[in-house]
C-alpha cells in the first residue's frame, strides 16, 4: 500500500519520477485563465480564515456539499464559516476518486504543511492549523500568489471593464507578478438574453459612442478592444454554447441586431446568424492584434431554476451540453482561413466525446504561423480529473503533437488552486513515462525532460508571446 498522497502520488515509475521531480516540479507556473478578481490582488487581500479562501466562490466544492445533503445555510448561506468548514469535512471524507478530495489534500500540504487527510474526525485540527498560518501577512493574496512560483496570469474581463486595478498593478513596482486582462465579450454576443439592450448601452458609454447598427457596435469594440491592447492583452475568449457557422450579411446581421436592441425576441436562426457574424469579426480582430482566442463550449447553464433566482450564476448548477456541432466549428475555422484571418486558437469542449473531433479538425488549420498554432485546449471544468486528463492528452498524441501542448490552467477564482498545476504536471509526467516504459518512445532524459517543461510552461510563454 502506498502512502496517503506521497512525494510520488500518481507517479508509478521511476521513469515519471524523474520527470516530474528533475523536470516538470520545477517549473514557473502560467495561469493563462482564471477568474481571480484583480481588484483583490491590488488590494492584496487577507482572509479571516481557511473558509474564506477556500470554500467562498468554489461551485466544485459546493455541486459536493449538496450531493451530500447538506443545507444549503452551510454553502452559500449565513452559517458561520466554521461550521460550514465543518460540513465541508464531514463530506471530503466521502469523495473518494474525486479531483476535489485529491486538490483540497495538495492545497493543505503546499501551503498549511498539512499531510494527514481532512475528514470529520481532524477538522478542528485543520481549522486551527490554517487559520494561524492565514494570520501571518505571508499569506496574503500576493503572497499566496508568490509562494505557488506564479509569474503571470490572465483574468478574465468585460469589454466595459475600466482595467483600473490593472492599472494600479502594473504601476505597483513591489509585486513582479504580471497580471494581464483578457478580452471576454459574451454579453455582446448572446443577443438572445434579457439583458442585451442594457449591455449595448452600457458599452456605448464605455466607448463614447452612440450605438445604432452593426457597424456602430463594430466601432465601439474596435475601441474597448485598442483599450485592451493597450493594457497588454494578448488574449481573447468565448464562453458559449457551441461554435455556429449560420453566415449572414452585414445588412441581414444589422437588422436582427435592431430587432433585438429594440426589445423585440429573436428566433434560434437570427440569433445563429449574429452569433456567426460577430464571431467572424472577432476572430479577424484578433489575428490582426496577434492575440489568441479562446472557444470554451459544451455547457448547459443554470439547469436549476429556482436556485438561479435564490442565487445567480455560477454556483454550480451546469453541466455538459453534449452534440455539439463539429462540422460548424470546422466551417467557422475555415471561414477565417480562407480570408486569412485565423488567429492562434484554443478550443475546449465540455463534452470528452469531442476530442476526437477537436484534434482531427485542428489538423486541417495547422501552418507555419505558429507551433501548435491550434490547441487542443487542457481538460476543462468536469474533466479536470486524472481520467479527463489523461484522454484529453493521449487524444492529442493519437491526432496531433503532445510536446507542442500548452498545458495547464487554473479557471478557478481561488488564490489557492495553483496545486492544480501540480497535479496535472504529475499526471503529464506519468502519462509521457507509460509510453516509455512501454517501449513506445525512446528513454531519452534530455529530450523528455524539455518535453516535460515546455508542456508546463514554455510552450505558453512562446505561443502567446509573454
Amino acid at each position: 500500500m502506498k502512502q496517503f498522497m506521497d512525494k510520488d502520488f500518481c507517479l508509478t515509475s521511476e521513469t515519471a519520477k524523474t520527470l516530474f521531480h528533475d523536470y516538470a516540479s520545477k517549473m514557473p507556473i502560467i495561469d493563462y485563465h482564471c477568474h481571480l478578481s484583480p481588484k483583490e490582488i491590488w488590494e492584496d487581500r487577507r482572509f479571516n480564515n481557511i473558509t474564506e479562501v477556500w470554500l467562498g466562490g468554489d461551485h466544485y466544492k459546493w455541486r459536493l456539499m449538496r450531493a451530500n445533503g447538506v443545507d444549503e445555510k452551510y454553502i452559500t448561506g449565513d452559517a458561520p464559516d466554521h461550521d460550514k468548514f465543518i460540513k465541508y469535512a464531514e463530506t471530503l471524507e466521502k469523495c473518494i476518486g474525486n479531483p476535489v478530495h485529491q486538490w483540497s489534500h495538495l492545497e493543505l500540504k503546499t501551503y498549511f504543511g498539512y499531510e494527514k487527510a481532512l475528514n470529520s474526525g481532524t477538522a478542528e485540527e485543520v481549522w486551527k492549523l490554517c487559520n494561524e498560518k492565514l494570520a501571518d501577512p505571508a499569506f496574503s493574496a500576493r503572497g499566496i500568489m508568490k509562494m505557488s512560483n506564479v509569474k503571470l496570469v490572465c483574468t478574465t474581463d468585460d469589454p466595459v471593464d475600466s482595467l483600473e486595478y490593472h492599472e494600479k498593478i502594473k504601476a505597483d513596482e513591489s509585486f513582479d507578478i504580471q497580471v494581464l486582462p483578457a478580452w471576454r465579450p459574451d454579453r455582446i454576443v448572446n443577443i438572445e438574453k434579457p439583458d442585451f439592450a442594457d449591455y449595448v448601452n452600457k458599452l456605448a458609454k464605455a466607448a463614447d459612442t452612440e450605438i445604432v447598427c452593426i457597424k456602430c457596435v463594430k466601432r465601439a469594440l474596435k475601441t474597448r478592444l485598442d483599450f485592451f491592447a493597450a493594457h497588454g492583452c494578448k488574449l481573447a475568449d468565448h464562453g458559449i454554447d457551441y461554435v455556429p457557422y449560420v453566415p449572414c450579411t452585414e445588412a441581414e446581421a444589422s437588422e436582427i441586431f435592431k430587432k433585438a436592441y429594440a426589445g423585440g425576441e429573436v428566433t434560434a436562426e437570427e440569433a445563429a446568424k449574429y452569433k456567426t457574424h460577430m464571431l467572424l469579426f472577432f476572430g479577424a480582430e484578433y489575428a490582426q492584434r496577434n492575440w489568441a482566442m479562446q472557444l470554451h463550449y459544451g455547457c448547459k447553464r443554470n439547469n436549476n431554476g429556482y436556485m438561479f433566482r435564490q442565487l445567480g450564476p455560477d454556483t454550480g448548477y451546469d453541466c455538459i451540453l453534449n452534440g455539439a456541432p463539429g462540422p460548424q466549428l470546422a466551417d467557422f475555422l475555415n471561414a477565417l482561413a480562407t480570408d486569412n484571418t485565423l488567429p492562434r486558437t484554443i478550443i475546449y469542449s465540455l463534452d470528452p466525446n469531442d476530442n476526437a473531433v477537436i484534434e482531427t479538425i485542428m489538423g486541417c488549420f495547422q501552418n507555419s504561423d505558429a507551433v501548435g498554432k491550434l490547441q487542443h485546449g487542457s481538460a476543462w471544468w468536469f474533466n479536470d480529473h486524472k481520467d479527463g486528463m489523461e484522454a484529453q492528452m493521449k487524444s492529442l498524441a493519437n491526432e496531433g503533437i503532445l510536446g507542442n501542448f500548452i498545458g495547464m490552467l487554473t479557471d478557478s477564482r481561488s488564490f489557492l488552486s495553483y496545486p492544480r498545476h501540480e497535479y496535472f504536471r504529475r499526471i503529464m509526467c506519468n502519462l509521457i513515462a507509460d509510453f516509455v516504459e512501454n517501449g513506445e518512445y525512446p528513454w531519452d532524459e534530455k529530450i523528455l525532460g524539455r518535453m516535460v517543461q515546455d508542456i508546463s510552461y514554455n510552450n505558453a510563454v512562446r505561443y502567446f508571446g509573454f
